[in-house]
């Protein structure tokens, strides 16, 4: 689906996404050293990984069948023959002096990720539905890592995460705007988490992003392009195309010419600096590995990978909207990680509605689960203790408020179940229609002068009357009964 995104100072906005996503097997690409996070420097790198003279890489079956699983989620072709091939260029934390990766027949060929962004600028209104279309997803090695904090006037260098495996994932420039790429990115790390492939800690590495930025004016040819490395934040993703963008417009409307470049992103000063000039494919001097033969994927090894497939999100949220009657919104958020679609769909089957649940883990759960910093895993309110409460709002045995309350008794772990709460606290409802209407009787004879005004056609009257009457049963009774009650008696 095409953009609407606004234009920016009478520019549209171009961006194209590049995302290494770390894949979840147990050793590297080529060798069988480990890949767990946190070792000692240089102490998972072996001889391979040191591109030591006489060695020779071995391909990870494991790392090919996320690769095809992570194609099948997307709808892309896996392709039956792909090369690897050496991206020469020199850097320190790279022994071999080249990249092994995928250059012109890549292992996963087009596919799309397909999500909402919410109304214009403000976050707010009726979301839309954006198509952005993959390119490519290949496998590669990962580099080393230079170590510059901990030494005086030197760089160290660590191997460890030389040549952990990747799958390099390439979008055409499709986004026009920093929200789209950022709900992007958010898309695609649900979705390889979602399928195994990937464990998605941005904080270790495992899910970064580069985004390769340009203006022009709308209905011309693209602008000239600079790539933001190393992204491994979505806040800082939105902060640094946003500055990137303003940095953009403003050296061209001042007569200048945006040049093709590297840039980071300092968050601290919250700008972009330049690293390097961008490089052109043909300055890698890409040549096939003389090391591999060609990687060759058997069909029936797709046909195993799909038969092993979970639910995918979208499939998912899309049977929850026919199942449980869920807006394609509230779906999409159901389904944001398998954790809160597992505890939805738990509590919602135990219930006779659902869209009350999906509202309360939108709304109270999500917003103490966020205070404590804790995943929807760790909720001291289960899925079944939710269930149950949403029961006895639905069924007018508790009010809201009295349901927050039953809430914050669960959550501090009083260790009571829902019902015994609500009889401990006395929050039951009156559901005694006799006693309600001698209330209502009663507010209607001491407020005379607001049913005077409420039949006069004024409004704020009835809300008087309803207040009177809540306080009247101490917040017991039914609000919605009482309004009804009102009515009635007014009407007559």
């Amino acid at each position: 689906m095409a953009s609407t995104a606004p234009l920016i100072r009478g520019y549209e906005v171009v961006i194209g996404i590049e995302t290494h996503t770390q894949l979840s097997t147990h050793s590297k690409i080529f060798s069988g050293s480990a890949t767990a996070f946190g070792a000692a420097p240089n102490t998972q790198a072996s001889p391979v990984d040191l591109a030591l003279p006489g060695t020779l890489p071995v391909m990870n079956r494991g790392a090919v069948e996320r690769a095809i699983r992570f194609g099948l989620a997307v709808g892309a072709k896996v392709a039956p023959v792909s090369i690897f091939a050496r991206k020469n260029y020199f850097y320190p934390d790279l022994p071999k002096g080249y990249q092994i990766s995928q250059y012109e027949t890549p292992v996963v060929q087009g596919g799309t990720v397909e999500f909402f962004v919410a109304g214009p600028s403000t976050g707010s209104g009726q979301s839309e539905k954006h198509v952005v279309h993959l390119t490519r997803a290949h496998l590669e090695e990962d580099a080393g890592k230079s170590l510059h904090e901990a030494y005086q006037g030197q760089t160290g260098i660590d191997l460890n995460r030389a040549g952990t495996p990747l799958l390099e994932i390439v979008t055409e420039p499709d986004m026009r705007s920093s929200r789209e790429a950022v709900e992007y990115a958010k898309t695609l790390h649900r979705l390889v988490t979602w399928i195994g492939i990937c464990d998605g800690n941005m904080q270790e590495g495992s899910f970064r992003c580069d985004a390769n930025v340009s203006v022009r004016k709308p209905g011309t040819e693209y602008g000239t392009r600079r790539e933001i490395k190393n992204l491994n934040s979505f806040k800082f993703m939105q902060q640094a195309i946003d500055y990137e963008v303003q940095w953009q417009i403003d050296l061209i409307e001042d007569g200048g010419t945006v040049r093709q470049a590297t840039v980071l992103f300092d968050a601290a000063s919250g700008e972009t600096r330049a690293m390097r000039s961008k490089e052109d494919a043909h300055d890698y001097r890409y040549f096939p590995d003389p090391d591999l033969p060609p990687l060759v994927i058997d069909p029936a090894w797709v046909e195993r990978v799909r038969a092993q497939m979970p639910e995918l999100p979208a499939v998912m949220a899309a049977r929850f909207e026919r199942d449980y009657g869920l807006a394609v919104a509230d779906a999409a958020l159901m389904t944001q990680s398998k954790a809160v679609a597992s505890y939805f769909e738990a509590a919602a089957a135990a219930s006779a509605q659902p869209k009350l649940v999906a509202n309360w883990i939108m709304g109270e759960l999500s917003r103490r689960l966020h205070a404590q910093g804790l995943d929807i895993g760790a909720s001291p309110v289960g899925a079944p203790a939710l269930a149950a409460l949403v029961a006895r709002i639905g069924d007018g045995t508790i009010s809201n408020s009295g349901a927050r309350q039953v809430f914050d008794a669960l959550w501090s772990g009083e260790g009571q179940a829902v019902n015994a709460l609500i009889e401990l606290k006395g929050l039951k409802q009156m559901g005694d229609s006799d006693e309600l209407e001698r209330i209502v009787d009663a507010v209607l004879a001491a407020n005379a002068k607001s049913v005077e005004e409420y039949r006069a056609g004024k409004d704020k009257a009835f809300n008087a009357l309803v207040g009177q009457a809540m306080k009247a049963t101490k917040g017991k009774g039914n609000p919605a009964q009482v309004g009804e009650l009102l009515k009635k008696k007014l009407a007559g």
